[in-house]
Formats: structure tokens, C-alpha cells, sequence
């Protein structure tokens, strides 16, 4: 019969062994027992062998123990990072970045990151100069040059590096206008933010390097918000204006010299033409005074018909006063030219001009005209 069937109670085998009721085994009293043997020499098996099994498993311990020490005190220290050795709560020295060992409870290692660029903001209202209001934020940029410096010169350089910033803010802003911390005075206001820092921090000898301070935001109290967004608005229209007048200056300049430029060489152009032809006009006179010298009257009956040749060619109607008649003749030259224009090449209409010009000068000749009246003839050729 199963001990677990009716009636096989007896047969339980945690229950009447031994003659009395009797559980599960406890799990201490099988750790003791276990214990006891390595203590007492495995349940009297003689003196001798119990004490070296004692020692056998103080032995085991001892060297797990060891190993677990010795385990226990690599670490690694990376690249960015220098460490900094306590010995027993005392600075010994300082680790460079790899894998290290140290003794544990002997020495303890503290990792400090001396490359990177943390931040910290600070933000509040402060009062100007000028007794205004204004919200002022400005970020600090650092990073940390001696690391034992920045762990034990204080005791949390990170608040003190706060309230500094805070308090560096506080004294520019309380020294300065409110136009100029809205507008056009931020940037000095950053600089004298950064100085008033530096001299805060160097007497605590914190072990940080201030990299750079941003000025991130200037706000006027909401009632006044409207009015200086368009005062600021218009001072960065007045910078857009100038800017773009400087740019305007900066094009419109080279043009100006490259004109100014071409007319210097239009006027030396004309001015070389001009010489050139009163050069010619000079040598022209100067072949002609010998013929004049020698025979002055045709040389002049010469020029004037060339010369009134070359106004006829641009007038198509002629009136001739014929003093000896008091009659004025008219030639109409653009009807006579055009009836011939069909029937005779040009070159015959300019030889039929030009012999009406010598019959007209023949006839004038004919009627008893007087040196007088050529010399009217001429005054009139040179008024015409």
C-alpha cells in the first residue's frame, strides 16, 4: 500500500521515523552538518584527519578570497578621462586612461573627464541701471584642467561655478541700461559677464578653464514686451539699411570708376582726333598758300566753288540773286532730279549741277559785276 492512500499513514517516510513525527530536513541544519565536518574532521574519523581537512577548507577559502581581491581591483580608465588615486583617503597620484589595478580598500580611484566642454545656464530677473526690470540667460562652457583641483579645492564646484555665474550676471546687468542689454550692448555685457566670472573662480583655484559664455535671452516684463520688440525690430532694420547702403556703395563704385574711366579715354580719344585734324587742316593751308601766293584770284574762285559744290550736294533748292537784272531765280533740283533720276545715271546729274553753276558764275561775270560784287558774293558764301 502507497503511503499516500487511505490507511498508509504509517507509511509516510517524514513521519514515525525514529519512533517520533518528523518534517522535510531544514535546510540549516544541512549547511551546519556540512560546516561541522570541515570544523570537526568529517563526523570522528580520528583527530589527525579532521584537523587537516579543517585546514584544507580555511586554505580554499583564503585563495577564493585572494582571487576575488585581486578580481575585484582592475578598472579601466578611458581616454578622456584622468584618474585620481586616494590612498587611504589621502591623493597619491594620478592614472592615465588604460586598464588598471588597484589595491582594493587600499586605494580608491576617482575618474574626472578633462576633455569634454560641459555647460551650466543661469537664468532670473534682475534690476538695470536704469531701474527696469529685465530677465536675463546666459550660458557658461568650461572645462576641467586640474582634476584634483576641481574635486577638493571645494566641496561641490559645480554650485560654486553656479552661484559665481549667478552673481557675475547679477553685477553686469545692475551696472548697465536696459537698451543696451536688449539691443546693441549684449555682446559687451557678455564680455564683462566672462571677466567678472574669471575673477570670481580664480581665487578658489577650482581646476576649470572658462571656454566661452552665450547670451541666450534678454526679455523686457510682458507689459512692455510689444514696444521694445519693435524698437528692437527697427534697430536690425537700421543695421539691414546700412548694410545693404554698403553693399549698394561697394557696387555702384567700381561702375562709377570704369565710367569715369572711359570717359577720360573718349575725352583723350577726342582730344587726339581734334589735334590730328587741325594737324591736317594746318598742313592742307600750308600747300595751299604757294598756289594762292602765285595766283590768288583763281586760287579763291577755286575754293569758293568747291566749297559751294559741297553745300549744293545737300540742298535741293537754290535761290540766286541776279543783281544786274533784280530778278531771283529758283532752281527747283529735287524736280529736276527726280524727272532725270529714271533717264541719267547720278554722275550726269552732278556734271548738269555743276555746268548751271558755271553758267550762273559766267552770267554774273557778263552783267559788269565789280570787285565789290564779288567780294559781296563771297561775304554772302561765307554767311550762308
Amino acid at each position: 500500500m502507497a503511503w499516500n492512500e487511505p490507511g498508509g499513514k504509517n507509511n509516510d517516510p517524514w513521519k514515525n521515523k525514529g519512533g517520533r513525527d518528523q518534517g522535510p530536513p531544514d535546510l540549516d541544519d544541512i549547511f551546519k552538518n556540512l560546516f561541522g565536518k570541515f570544523s570537526k574532521g568529517g563526523g570522528g574519523d580520528g583527530s589527525s584527519g579532521g584537523k587537516s581537512l579543517g585546514g584544507m577548507g580555511i586554505t580554499v577559502i583564503l585563495v577564493l578570497l585572494a582571487v576575488v581581491w585581486v578580481i575585484s581591483g582592475f578598472y579601466t580608465i578611458r581616454e578622456a578621462e584622468r584618474g585620481v588615486v586616494l590612498r587611504f583617503g589621502e591623493f597619491s597620484q594620478f592614472v592615465e586612461p588604460g586598464l588598471r589595478w588597484k589595491p582594493t580598500f587600499v586605494d580608491e580611484v576617482i575618474p574626472v573627464d578633462v576633455q569634454s566642454i560641459s555647460s551650466m545656464s543661469s537664468e532670473g530677473s534682475m534690476l538695470t541701471e536704469d531701474e527696469n526690470v529685465v530677465s536675463v540667460e546666459m550660458e557658461v562652457q568650461y572645462r576641467i584642467v586640474e582634476p584634483y583641483k576641481y574635486r577638493f579645492a571645494v566641496t561641490n564646484p559645480e554650485q560654486s561655478l553656479s552661484q559665481a555665474l549667478n552673481s557675475a550676471i547679477r553685477y553686469v546687468v545692475g551696472h548697465s541700461k536696459m537698451d543696451d542689454i536688449l539691443t546693441r550692448g549684449r555682446e559687451a555685457a557678455r564680455q564683462q559677464v566672462w571677466q567678472e566670472l574669471e575673477g570670481i573662480i580664480n581665487p578658489y583655484d577650482m581646476g576649470i578653464s572658462i571656454v566661452d559664455i552665450n547670451f541666450k535671452d534678454a526679455r523686457p516684463p510682458d507689459a512692455v514686451r510689444a514696444a521694445f520688440d519693435d524698437a528692437i525690430a527697427a534697430q536690425e532694420d537700421e543695421q539691414r539699411f546700412i548694410r545693404e547702403a554698403e553693399a549698394y556703395s561697394r557696387e555702384i563704385e567700381p561702375r562709377a570708376r570704369g565710367q569715369v574711366n572711359r570717359m577720360a579715354e573718349e575725352a583723350q580719344a577726342y582730344k587726339e582726333r581734334v589735334t590730328l585734324e587741325a594737324r591736317g587742316e594746318i598742313a592742307r593751308f600750308e600747300e595751299l598758300l604757294p598756289q594762292y601766293n602765285a595766283a590768288p584770284e583763281v586760287t579763291r574762285q577755286r575754293i569758293y566753288l568747291e566749297t559751294m559744290e559741297q553745300v549744293y550736294q545737300n540742298t535741293t533748292k537754290i535761290m540766286i540773286d541776279n543783281k544786274g537784272s533784280g530778278n531771283m531765280m529758283y532752281l527747283p533740283l529735287d524736280k529736276i532730279l527726280e524727272n532725270q533720276s529714271n533717264q541719267l545715271p547720278r554722275a550726269n546729274s552732278r556734271s548738269t549741277l555743276e555746268g548751271l553753276q558755271q553758267n550762273n558764275i559766267s552770267t554774273s561775270q557778263s552783267n559788269n559785276s565789280t570787285p565789290s560784287t564779288l567780294r559781296s558774293d563771297r561775304n554772302r558764301q561765307g554767311r550762308n
